[in-house]
């Protein structure tokens, strides 16, 4: 047998208040809709730099064990270069505060977005309540 949960009268008066999407909600919805994808997209981003901070730091780790004289190969669009170990390493520095930079701006872009999509999250769920859905 099915239970049913008795409602509350703020519950069955919002339930039953169906509000009317103005245009200017529309526009809130379609613009949360937006960044959401954004941000999944920035998330996915600093991701991917992360992982590919923590190997060039793995790689300089492993380069300090090498004999200065020696050439390493390294690569430079797609071709190889033989080069000596402290100029790797010194490129090496140089991408790993590349991608640092990247990810300081990324993550200053998610702070903004975050922001305005609680910003739209309050006007949305202040106009329709619980019959709106926004997490994702």
């Amino acid at each position: 047998m099915l239970s049913r949960r008795m409602l509350s009268k703020e519950e069955e008066a919002e339930i039953g208040e169906e509000k009317e999407v103005r245009r200017e909600d529309q526009e809130k919805i379609n613009r949360f809709s937006r960044l959401h994808l954004r941000e999944k997209g920035l998330e996915e981003s600093l991701k991917t730099k992360e992982k590919e901070k923590e190997d060039l730091e793995e790689i300089s780790g492993e380069l300090e064990l090498a004999d200065e004289d020696e050439k390493v190969p390294y690569k430079i669009g797609d071709s190889f270069f033989q080069l000596p170990v402290s100029e790797v390493q010194e490129l090496l520095s140089a991408s790993v505060d590349r991608i640092d930079s990247e990810v300081t701006a990324a993550e200053e872009q998610l702070g903004t977005l975050r922001e305005e999509m609680q910003e739209l999250k309050t006007a949305l769920y202040g106009r329709f309540g619980r019959s709106i859905n926004l997490e994702a």
